[in-house]
């Protein structure tokens, strides 16, 4: 079985709404052979919004997965795609903002579940209140407006903002937006936040794309037991040692490929090229 016949010139169902399909298309269609298709008048905002107004079901790759399947159920294709993102700050240095994209692949005529992932610090992810049009036009710069779009909104908790406004991308629609929000505002003043919809943020849109080439390795990674795609890494084993002491440090000595079909495993020494550790990262020589 190889990878390129499984997928070659299959129709693969893309389930969004917000144009994803420029970043995830032509990189299957390029790589696998998957001609994307999106079903029409398909709904994906009842599986969250960035703005809080829909809640999300589950964590981002359950609600990815929700996605994929509603699209096999409302085509009645074999091959679906979802993706999905999150906005959180870096678990390392809280005070910057990080993108995590993934990108799931369902196949139902092969029972295979891949998912492809980005991690990212290139983000515009922010938010500000203002007091007045030329505040809203300093953060609008800010956050590369007009490419990227904003929202603005009576207040940063959707249940208690009467009415967003979503993908603004003209100097008009803003002046428009933070105006009528500052005059109908008890408070006088305009939540701003960026539009963070694929279609509004190109930076985003570019994540997408890096995740959907993630999702390609890894289905080019074939079992070398029984050739299924997405032999990937599933444990990452710690102690890689010192360069001076030898002792064991926290970076990764091998990693645990495994087969999801035929359960087959496999162990790689040294996965990102070296055999010894920087000593700055050992905690007896770098207390």
């Amino acid at each position: 079985m190889q990878t390129n016949s499984l997928f070659t010139n299959r129709i693969a169902v893309l389930a969004t709404m917000h144009q994803k399909e420029k970043a995830i298309a032509p990189i299957l269609q390029a790589e696998l052979g998957i001609k994307v298709i999106v079903p029409q008048d398909f709904n994906t905002d009842v599986f969250g919004t960035f703005t809080r107004d829909i809640k999300r079901p589950g964590n981002q790759i359950e609600a990815a997965r929700l996605k994929a399947q509603k699209a096999l159920e409302l085509t009645g294709e074999t091959l679906a795609l979802a993706s999905e993102g999150s906005f959180l700050p870096h678990p390392s240095i809280p005070f910057i903002s990080s993108n995590r994209e993934i990108v799931i692949l369902l196949d139902t005529n092969q029972n295979l579940e891949i998912i492809g992932e980005e991690f990212s610090l290139e983000t515009n992810h922010n938010h500000i209140v203002v007091e007045t049009v030329d505040q809203a036009f300093e953060f609008a710069k800010k956050i590369g407006f007009p490419e990227h779009g904003l929202v603005v909104m009576f207040s940063e908790s959707p249940q208690d903002s009467k009415e967003m406004i979503k993908g603004i991308t003209t100097e008009k629609q803003l002046v428009e937006a933070v105006n009528f929000v500052i005059k109908n505002s008890p408070t006088g003043k305009a939540h701003l936040e960026t539009d963070m919809r694929a279609m509004y943020n190109p930076t985003r849109m570019n994540n997408i794309a890096k995740a959907t080439q993630h999702l390609v390795r890894k289905i080019k990674s074939c079992c070398p037991e029984c050739s299924t795609p997405g032999f990937e890494v599933t444990e990452r084993i710690p102690g890689l040692p010192c360069a001076i002491c030898d002792m064991p440090t926290a970076l990764t000595l091998k990693v645990v490929y495994q087969c999801q079909k035929c359960g087959f495993s496999q162990e790689k020494l040294f996965p990102n090229g070296s055999e010894y550790a920087d000593p700055g990262q050992c905690m007896y020589c770098n207390p």
